[in-house]
């Protein structure tokens, strides 16, 4: 099978160095395999979106010499297909209108005891899941037991990852009836990736180890549509000076490119990659990163 990877950034702001290790591990990936590397901008969450992100995020990945072997793609084009998915969702019985608000959800985990770790959502307790007794539909939300039930999946999910190792999670207990559709109209996180995934051909996924929680319920939906699982690889995260995830909230600083090689080598630091020759240029260093990919031993042969 052709190999397939992508990067799909989010254009809330300019690359920082902790998107542009994903970019790079992504890239290497595939070059590594002779496949071909994809970009895909998910701009679905649009309140959150910077006008003109988006191809300034395209141009500091070209200068970095990262260069889609396809059209780009916009989740912002793509409402007619997840809308496609979801209908044939609710015809199967898999999906259903939820009428809960967040403090709602929150209020009655607490009534049940439950608490949750910090950046953590409530597992939806499946107030709406029998009808909305007099509630306003709000959002759609995928019956994951049903699901699970109808095509006999196993529980906990376990996958392998290619860094991490065996990886599980119940779904329905850990996650609950989880959104596919929001309360503002806007398409989820979770459908909008597993329907461009597929419609792109993708076979191998590199990204963040900040993802890896949404695989389970990924390779869920996967299978209730009747689509392929890619090949997963969670790469390590750059973390910020408070010990979390790098990011535009923590305080990331927008990538400078005026030295395109200056600013991939923390990159290649970070993925355990070889130092380069003086003088190297941005073709060869590249190069040279593609031969000792994977750096790390126990990850999958290419």
């Amino acid at each position: 099978m052709p190999y397939i990877g992508r990067f799909a950034p989010s254009p809330t702001g300019p690359l920082h160095a902790g998107s542009l290790v994903a970019a790079l591990a992504s890239w290497l990936d595939a070059r590594a395999h002779g496949g071909q590397w994809l970009v895909r901008i998910e701009d679905v969450d649009t309140p959150r979106c910077i006008p003109g992100a988006d191809h300034l995020i395209l141009q500091q990945l070209a200068t970095c010499g990262l260069v889609p072997d396809a059209p780009v793609m916009w989740q912002s084009q793509r409402g007619d297909a997840y809308q496609a998915a979801l209908d044939g969702l609710i015809a199967k019985g898999w999906a259903y209108p939820c009428g809960c608000s967040r403090k709602e959800i929150e209020d009655a985990q607490a009534l049940m005891g439950h608490t949750r770790e910090r950046h953590q959502a409530a597992v939806y307790p499946g107030t709406c899941r029998d009808g909305l007794n007099g509630k306003t539909a709000r959002a759609w939300r995928l019956n994951v037991q049903r699901v699970i039930d109808d095509l006999q999946l196993a529980t906990p999910l376990t996958w392998q990852d290619r860094l991490l190792g065996t990886q599980q999670q119940d779904v329905a207990q850990e996650v609950g009836d989880f959104v596919l559709r929001r309360a503002d109209g806007l398409w989820a996180y979770q459908l909008a990736v597993v329907v461009d995934d597929a419609a792109q051909g993708i076979t191998h996924i590199v990204r963040g180890a900040d993802l890896t929680d949404n695989t389970a319920r990924q390779i869920v939906l996967q299978r209730a549509l009747g689509l392929p699982t890619p090949s997963y690889m969670h790469t390590p995260l750059v973390l910020g000076e408070n010990g979390e995830k790098l990011s535009k909230q923590n305080g990331a600083q927008a990538l400078d490119v005026t030295q395109p090689l200056r600013t991939l080598q923390p990159a290649a630091q970070a993925l355990g990659l070889p130092k380069l020759a003086v003088g190297a240029s941005i073709h060869q260093a590249l190069a040279t990163w593609t031969k000792a990919w994977p750096p790390i031993p126990h990850l999958v042969p290419r």
